[in-house]
């Protein structure tokens, strides 16, 4: 569904970002990771080539919230493979701490990674969609966009902000024949949720219609759908993954 894409993945080391990674790659597409640190990144790139060698992978570690380290990661990628189809943004951070237990430096830290490192990637990458008429930019949106969370509201608020983002960069760039869309995960197997109790994670069961928490590749799946050609008439949608029944 993407042979000869090149996609550029962020918060790509792990959970969903790792296996829309994997997705992407069993696709056809070439696939440049990006992670928080070099470790993380070269564990990801070796568990990949351990799974198929002929997997063309790639993986950087930039500070998404500058702006200059973005920009020259970009040409570096642009260099290599002479274009860039797609970006997924979806590094990010959550919190639930209550809203008087805020300290500064998680304010800055959810802003910085959840907010301004979406707008910086979106914003260097266009020029290199422009060269090659067009591109398609996926977010990583959550359920709690649209439902909000009864503690750690910066999260949600930041989940809002890639929300309107997306709504608007889709109206933008259409002229130039991007298209940008987010998937809005609901409660998904991800490593911090495999490790709750079962006292917790039963009555989340119980609450999904589906009666089963998402897996990391239920995700996957919607970002490889949005960025192929089967979505080309498809640009500011927050497509929701959450097993929930919806009137």
């Amino acid at each position: 569904m993407l042979e000869n894409k090149v996609a550029i993945i962020t918060g790509g080391t792990r959970g969903i970002g790792f296996e829309t990674v994997r997705k992407f790659l069993q696709n056809g597409a070439k696939v440049i990771l990006f992670g928080s640190k070099e470790e993380s990144v070269k564990k990801a790139l070796n568990l990949l080539k351990d799974e198929n060698p002929n997997y063309e992978v790639l993986g950087f570690y930039p500070n998404l919230s500058n702006e200059e380290a973005i920009k020259s990661t970009f040409e570096l990628i642009y260099k290599k493979y002479g274009k860039i189809d797609i970006l997924v943004n979806n590094a990010g951070v959550s919190s639930s701490t209550p809203l008087t237990m805020y300290a500064k430096e998680e304010v800055d830290k959810i802003i910085e990674l959840n907010i301004k490192a979406v707008f910086n990637c979106s914003k260097n990458i266009i020029p290199y969609f422009e060269k090659n008429q067009g591109g398609v930019i996926l977010n990583t949106s959550s359920m709690v966009s649209i439902y909000g969370q009864p503690s750690g509201c910066l999260y949600p608020m930041s989940k809002f902000a890639v929300n309107g983002l997306t709504k608007s960069l889709a109206r933008e760039l259409a002229s130039k024949n991007i298209r940008v869309n987010a998937v809005a995960p609901g409660i998904i197997e991800t490593d911090m949720v495999k490790d709750l109790p079962k006292e917790i994670i039963n009555p989340l069961v119980n609450s999904i219609p589906l009666r089963r928490i998402g897996k990391p590749e239920d995700i996957a799946n919607a970002f490889l759908f949005l960025a192929s050609d089967m979505a080309s008439y498809i640009s500011g949608a927050i497509l929701q993954v959450d097993g929930l029944a919806r009137s």
